[in-house]
Order: structure tokens, then sequence, then C-alpha cells
């Protein structure tokens, strides 16, 4: 018996032992297939990380993010330390000592699988998360495990420890969209890792394990508690004290939501370069990392929406109060429920203007009012003497006389900001677009897309197309001057009638005063606006003469009528094209391209996009001169359209014509429709107003040398403004452009080769007589200069009347 016992037990450790040997072959097969099956981790190296689009203002101002994931990469050395031993004290206290593996962890797992006989989650370290989370999928398998594990070595063999936590802190996720410190830090307390305190460190830190049901927004308590361990295991290992632990222990959680903040206020550029962005490099631009530089001017942006918003309130004041957004009840007793009103408060629209306010007190001197953070206020009865009821949009009731005859308590109602008061205002239904650029390159400096984009995302600066009226004149006018005419033409402001051959329809226009003023020089007639001046002087210069310059401002043809009518600006164009054809005035007679994005830089800070917009460039010009069979025989030679050097911006009209225009533009803020300008003591502004019929859209378009702007108002559905350009869109302007000039050096044209000034007669627009009392200088090309002198009898002005025999027109 003990013989075969003996047998026994000695086949028994040769099995045994022949098992445990094909049991290692195996593991080692398993371990070196597997380990060559790894991804290589240099890739770690250079890893690309998932980061959002950044979009800066040209002075690096945020001004938008784009992109599911918040993350902002942090260097290692820039992680405030108490931060990192917070992580190491939650995460992996021995990271510094182990090779990536840690034996004791991995031998408490074992245990828990002996003990329960299932998986737990094991004894993770950071760099075996850094692996999960770069390489693998978060499914718990033995398979994955090992592969993990494998790769936590592989990392730590490749890589310095330092290298291997700024991964881990960058990468991780902490909830809220947050990935990152740097993130979380922005998320959850408004932002970056050095300002946080100890308390606002352990937070963070404790939220890798558990980031959706242990963040201090959606579960307090679980944060609060998962807070306490994090501190208690940094105090038993000595990266705190007692003081600083129960500082830290007693802080209260003071967090909210935090979105993505930006700098200025721009949504409309910022969605303008997303946009451009997305058409040039895909979708990948939202994880990419790329940053784009615009060409905005954060100063100016911040004078555009400020302008516009003050502007239209301004306006709406001026038109009424629509009355209260909504009525909220209030019980018999009067006992508020402020937090059932409060909550109703934080429903309703608001901007970072004005904001909605619900009327808790009337009294004879103003009004008690709540804000949505239940914080009351007071609204004095000065502040509402605006308020007269709207009962038409052009007829307003008697002036308030009370503030019980404006509202009642319950109102819903809008609130502003004022000198250390607050003010009665309401939300403008109206809108309003201000573009400004640069006119030498065609930068935009500034863009405002709508009075609130929250409200309503349409850009009306570039994708609306409205009529200008007056403000297209210029254009006309700059045809004519490129056709021969002169600033001294006389033009017979005279009823017309415009017949339509195919119909009996019959267009009578008229001025606005509803006067007419006969023989009238061009300079008074775009000064003064004059319907009669424009109408008559585009059917003598011709639709096809005039079209052929006027494409060239970078108007669309489709979107030029082939009529008359045009002359009273019936275009439909968009605002950023009026800037850039009011541009070419400034800029000498060039034609420039709108743009928004300056450069674009990849996540290693390599430039990847710059512009190259063709830019002004005097020393490049060359004119073309038309052949002489194409010349009409009292006509100058016009510009024509081109580009003869890279990136040199095309002259599209002769440097006197420009010269010229911009005298006469000066002129109507000297003495016409623009007088109000005059305010901004800025001798070199020109410009123009512009309103169209039934006074549907309000436009001013001015410039100097360095900055062109252009304002338009209107509704979004077409309705009377029942105010001029000079009303509405002026006030706007002028708003922006005081202060954009502030400093600003005052510039004079530089007078071209070829323009010479001479004494005319006022009336007929010939030479001055010798010694006449009246005359005028006036200022011509110099082949365009008058060869006849003004009669003595003052009676002849060499009037300008078109015939009737041409285009189905006629003017009498």
């Amino acid at each position: 018996m003990k013989h075969l016992l003996d047998i026994f037990s000695k086949a028994f450790l040769r099995v045994l032992l022949s098992t445990l040997i094909a049991g290692f072959c195996a593991l080692a097969v398993i371990v070196l297939y597997t380990n060559a099956q790894l991804p290589p981790v240099d890739l770690l190296e250079d890893i690309q990380l998932q980061v959002p689009l950044k979009i800066y203002s040209a002075d690096g101002k945020l001004i938008g993010e784009y992109g599911e994931k918040r993350r902002t990469p942090i260097s290692i050395k820039d992680v405030p330390e108490t931060l990192k031993l917070a992580i190491l004290a939650t995460e992996d206290r021995r990271f510094y000592e182990h090779n990536g593996v840690d034996l004791r962890g991995m031998a408490r797992a074992g245990l828990h699988l002996i003990a329960s006989g299932s998986k737990g989650q094991g004894a993770s370290t950071i760099t075996m998360q850094v692996a999960r989370n770069f390489f693998l999928t978060r499914k718990k398998t033995f398979a994955r495990k090992l592969n993990e594990v494998l790769l936590a070595i592989k990392i730590e063999e490749e890589l310095p420890k330092d290298k291997i936590l700024e991964l881990y802190l960058n990468k991780i996720y902490f909830g809220k969209r947050a990935y990152g410190v740097q993130a979380a830090a922005a998320a959850y307390y408004g932002t970056t890792v050095d300002k946080l305190d100890l308390a606002q460190m352990a937070m963070i830190a404790g939220l890798p394990q558990a980031p959706s049901t242990v963040n201090p927004i959606n579960n307090p308590d679980a944060a609060l508690k998962r807070r306490t361990h994090v501190l208690k295991r940094m105090l038993h290992y000595g990266f705190i004290n007692e003081k600083q632990y129960n500082e830290a222990l007693n802080a209260p959680i003071a967090t909210n939501y935090h979105g993505r903040v930006v700098d200025i206020d721009a949504p409309h550029i910022a969605e303008m370069a997303r946009k451009e962005l997305v058409e040039k490099f895909g979708h990948e631009v939202y994880t990419s990392g790329y940053v784009a530089y615009t060409t905005v001017d954060s100063r100016l942006q911040k004078f555009a929406h400020r302008a516009v918003q003050s502007g239209l309130l301004e306006y709406d004041k001026r038109h009424g109060y629509r009355g209260p957004i909504e009525k909220l009840s209030v019980p018999k007793d009067g006992k508020i429920d402020t937090t059932l009103w409060a909550k109703n408060l934080r429903e309703q629209p608001k901007t970072d203007l004005i904001v909605p306010a619900a009327v808790i007190g009337i009294d004879s001197n103003g009004i008690r009012a709540m804000l949505p953070n239940q914080q009351r206020v007071t609204i004095t009865f000065a502040s509402m003497q605006w308020a007269c009821k709207e009962q038409t949009r052009i007829r307003l009731g008697l002036p308030p006389r009370t503030p019980q005859q404006i509202v009642s308590v319950g109102d819903v109602i809008y609130v502003e900001p004022g000198n250390n008061e607050w003010l009665f205002s309401q939300l403008p239904e109206v809108e309003s677009a201000l573009v400004a650029l640069q006119p030498k390159n065609g930068a935009i400096l500034a863009l405002i897309g709508g009075f609130d984009f929250n409200a309503s995302y349409f850009n009306r600066a570039v994708q609306a197309t409205r009529q200008p009226g007056s403000n297209f004149k210029p254009f006309i006018y700059a045809a004519a001057l490129e056709n021969g005419f002169t600033a001294a033409t006389v033009i017979n402001d005279a009823p017309i009638v415009y017949k339509d051959n195919n119909s009996d329809n019959e267009w009578r226009p008229q001025n606005d005063t509803r006067k007419f003023y006969g023989p009238t020089r061009l300079r008074v007639g775009l000064t003064k606006s004059r319907n009669l001046v424009s109408i008559r002087l585009l059917q003598t210069l011709g639709l096809s003469r005039a079209l052929k310059v006027v494409e060239r401002f970078g108007f669309p043809r489709q979107n030029l009528p082939r009529s008359l009518s045009l002359a009273l600006g019936t275009a439909t164009v968009s605002p950023v094209e009026i800037a850039a054809g009011y541009a070419a005035f400034a800029n000498g007679g060039y034609k420039i391209t709108p743009h928004v994005i300056q450069r674009i830089v990849d996540s290693q800070g390599k430039v990847i996009f710059e512009t190259n917009t063709p830019t002004v460039c005097p020393q490049c010009d060359q004119l073309l001169v038309q052949n002489e069979e194409d010349k009409e025989p009292s006509a100058i030679t016009p510009a024509k359209t081109q580009q003869p050097v890279t990136g040199a911006a095309p002259r599209i009209i002769s440097p006197q014509t420009a010269y010229i225009m911009t005298s006469i533009l000066q002129d109507a803020i000297l003495t016409g429709t623009g007088r109000a300008a005059k305010a901004l003591n800025r001798p070199d502004l020109a410009g123009k107003t512009g309103t169209t019929n039934n006074q549907m859209d309000a436009w001013y378009s001015g410039y100097n040398q360095s900055l062109v702007a252009t304002v338009w108002v209107g509704f979004d559905e077409p309705s009377p403004l029942q105010e001029y350009g000079s009303q509405a869109a002026l006030p706007i302007w002028m708003k922006f452009m005081g202060p954009a000039l502030q400093g600003v050096p005052e510039t004079k044209p530089e007078q071209p080769r070829g323009i010479v000034t001479v004494r005319i007669d006022p009336k007929t627009g010939m030479l001055a007589r010798p010694g006449q009392p009246n005359a005028i200088f006036e200022i011509f090309n110099q082949d365009t200069v008058p060869h006849e002198m003004a009669d003595y009898s003052s009676n002849e002005y060499h009037a300008i009347t078109p015939g009737g025999d041409s285009n189905g027109e006629t003017l009498f």
C-alpha cells in the first residue's frame, strides 16, 4: 500500500509540475503575444487630445468656443502642487514609487475575487488609467486588465512620471462635459486651477471616481462626502496639516455651473468664423484644438455692441410702451409667492442689458419690482414717463401722470441698469446691424448682427438684404463722375412721370419734402438727398453705363434693378456690402473684400492659414485706359477693375472720383441730411443717410480714412419705422464712431494729381465771372473743368433735362 501511495504521489507531482510548467509557458506565450499586439506608447509623446475650437479677437480676447468636450490642456509645471497631491492621495498614493502596476493593489483585488467570486474595481494606478483612457475600452474583462497592466509597464518604461501625470490630468473626465483639471476648474468654479483653494481642489480631485453622481451640482451631499474623503487622505499622508484640513472641511460648497466664458460679446463674429473654419477643414475643427484669430478689435466691438443696444432702446422708447409681457396672478390676500414668481422670471427672455422683473408694489413715486434672483429694486416714476401707451406704430397716447397708469402689481416688465439706479424699459421689437471695416484691407473690426444673439441667431449684417434707399445714391453719383459729370453739373429738380410701355402704370417719384427745387448742382443734389436729381442723373447717364460702374463695388448683378428706381436705392444689399462699397471712397478708389479670419493656428502652435486678402497699394496702381473707340465724346477715361500685382486691391474708380465723392459726402455732414454728425467735431468724416419707401429701412454709412461703418435699422418683418435714417440709424453710428475715433488723429485725404479748384457760379455750375460776389469754389478733375463763363443775366442755367425717348420712360 505504501508503495502504491509513493507511486501515486510521484505521478501527481509530475502532473502538477507539468501543468504548472505548461501553464507558465501558456501564460508566457499569452503575455508575449499580447505585448506584441499592444499599440506603440510613443504615440503618447505627441498625443492629440480632443480640444475644442477657440476663436479670439485680433487682440487675443476669447469670443467663442465650439466642441462637445471642454478641455484646456495644461502643462504639469502649471498645475498647483496641492492639486497634484490631492489627486495622488485619492487615485494613486504610490504613483512615484511603482513601475506602473501597484502589486499591493493587485493583491487586494485578487483577495476580493477569491472572497466574493466576482471581479472588483481593482487597483488601477494612474498609469493604468492613462493606458485605459488612451488605448483601451472601459469594459471590465480579464483580457482588458492584462492589456492594461502590460501597457502601464510599457508606458512607465518610455515616459517620465511627470509626463504620465500630465496626460492623466488633461485626459480624465470630471463631469459637466469637462475633461482635464483646467476645464473642471472653469466648469465648477469659473476660474483657472492656479486660483483654486484647498477645498475646491479636493472637490475636483474626488470627481474622477464617479463624475456624474458625486459632482457638487448634481448631488451636493454626495460631493461633500467625497470631498471629506479626499481631505482625510491628504491629512493621513501628511500632505496638509490639521488647520488646513479643518478650514477646508468647513468650507461651503460654493459652486454653480459656469458655461464657456467669453471675454467680449461678439457671437455673430464667432459664428461667422466657425462656419468658415468648418468649410475649410471639416468637422474635425471641433476636436483638433484649432485656434482662430479674427480681425475684430475688442475695443471697437464693445463700442458697437453698446451703440446698437442703447440706440435701439432709445428708438423703442420714442414709440411708446406696448404693455407688460405677462401678468402674474396675485392672490386675494395679496401674499405673493416670490419663489414661484422668480421661477417665472427666469424663464423670460433676457439680454445682457435688460432683465425681466415683476412689479410687487406701486406708489406715487414709482414702483418696486423683483428681479429673477429675488433682488428687490426701485424704479422711479421719472424713468417711466416715456411710457405713453402705444396705440398704433404712429400714434401714442397721452403722457402718463402716475405710475398706476402704466403698470399694475403682477406685471412682468423689463428694467435696465442706470447710474446707481434701475430704469423702466422694454425689449425692442426693432432690429439693427452694424459693421465696421478697415477701408484699406477689408478687415471686419466690429460687427453686430442684431439686438440680442440669444433671441435670434440671424446675422443681419451679412445675411439680411434690404433696400438701402438714399444710402445707395453715392454709387450712382460715382458712376456719373466716372463718365464725365462733375460736382457742378446742373440737373433740373422737376417733376417726373415714368410710364411703363407694357402697362398703364405710372411712377411719380417725389422729394421727401414734396417740393421741387429747379436746377441743382450734383453736389447739392447728393448733399440734400434730392430724389428727382438722382433719377434725372441716372436717366442722363444711362442704366448700362451706371451699372458697369456700380457692379465694380461688389454688388451682385442680380440684386440691381434695371430701372430708374435704382437711383433711389431699390437694389437689395446687405450692410456689409454697403460698408465695403463706401470703403472705396475712403481708400481712394479700391475694391476691398470684407473678411473676418486673420490666421488659424493648430494645436501645436503652427500657423496653418493666414489671410491674404487684397490690400490697397497705391504704388502698385495701374489704371487701364479704355480704347479710343469705347470713349464717349464728353466722357473722361473711367477706371476699370484691375489687380496687376498679387495681393494688391483692384482699382474700381479713379482717385479723382473718390476724392470728389468724399468732399461731397463731407458736405452731407456739414450742411446736408447728416448734420447731426457735426456733434462729433470730426471734419474728416464723410457719410450719407438712407431711408426707404414708407420708412421701412433706415441707414447711415460714414467713414474717414481709417474706419468705415454702416448701420441699418428696421423690422425683420418689414414695417414702417416712422423715422428717417438721420433719426434711427445716424444716432447709433455716432454712438459708435465717437468713442471709436477717440484719440485717433484726424486724417485728410491726399489730393490726387489731376484735381483742380475753380471758382464757379453757384446757380449754373459754370465758371464764375471776374469779381462775381457770390462765386464759390468747386473741385474738378482737370479734364472736366467748365470752359464757359456764367452769363451776367444769371438766368441761363444749362440744366440737364433728359429726353423721353429711351427705355420707355417719359420725363416732364
